[in-house]
């Protein structure tokens, strides 16, 4: 036998390996979608805070599916017997996979910030632009305030972000209400200095609110870097510089 012979001969076999290989892999797609509506009925059922899931997708868990109601994660088997409500680690990798999963849902693009709802703080030339999310009755806020004197050419855009405690309210509307904002929050701030009473339309530190909570920032300070990094807790002026430069490198190389 030649060899075009064994080849016409063994390309039959061929094409039933090639087909099979097809239905197999259409069936793991079927099940995989059929995964994805169980878990859906089975947990809305069972569950009414699930009963609007937004998004099911599979883990690099094996078995292992990703729930997602907004912004907050689950994880289930594909019968949607079991919940859980945790986090997910790679070992080998050693990275929080919810956490770089919340990260991603979160996250924040510099240049879409609503900044007509913020005020300016300005350093020397003010070239570099970083937004903080701040409170005034927030004790690590004072501290960031006070290393962020050591860092100059850089405007700030400072969210008022009232969620401390009752009266942060009444502290935010004072200063945004100042006919100089930057003056009275660096005296409250840095000087220990209450602003006077004022009043005028305070939509913006709602809307504020609004923004935090739709991108889960559940504390003071947080900051947003144009690069779109984003850092939570007060940092000191070496860790805000070495960011900002970060920051600028990846503007240019865009």
């Amino acid at each position: 036998m030649n060899m075009t012979a064994k080849k016409l001969k063994r390309s039959p076999l061929r094409a039933l390996s090639a087909l099979c290989a097809g239905a197999t892999l259409a069936l793991l797609g079927l099940g995989a979608q059929a995964d994805e509506s169980v878990i859906r009925k089975t947990l809305g059922e069972r569950i009414p805070q699930l009963a609007k899931i937004d998004e099911v997708r599979a883990t690099p868990m094996p078995g292992l599916f990703e729930v997602r109601v907004g912004t907050d994660l689950f994880y289930t088997d594909a019968k949607g017997s079991y919940v859980i409500q945790g986090e997910l680690i790679d070992t080998k990798a050693r990275r929080n996979l919810t956490e770089d999963r919340i990260n991603q849902l979160t996250a924040v693009k510099f240049e879409d910030l609503p900044f007509k709802d913020a005020f300016t703080l300005v350093r020397g030339d003010g070239s570099r632009k970083i937004a903080v999310f701040e409170d005034p009755n927030c004790g690590y806020c004072k501290r960031f305030e006070r290393e962020m004197r050591n860092v100059n050419n850089v405007t700030v855009y400072l969210f008022l972000y009232p969620i401390l405690s009752p009266d942060s309210a009444e502290k935010s509307r004072n200063i945004w209400c100042a006919k100089d904002r930057a003056a009275a929050w660096n005296d409250y701030m840095q000087r220990d200095k209450t602003p006077d009473n004022a009043s005028c339309d305070t939509a913006a530190l709602q809307r504020n609110l609004a923004l935090g909570k739709k991108h889960k920032i559940t504390g003071t300070p947080t900051l947003i870097f144009a690069n779109g990094t984003r850092v939570p807790g007060a940092i000191g002026a070496p860790d805000v510089e070495k960011r900002l430069a970060e920051a600028a490198g990846a503007t240019t190389a865009n």
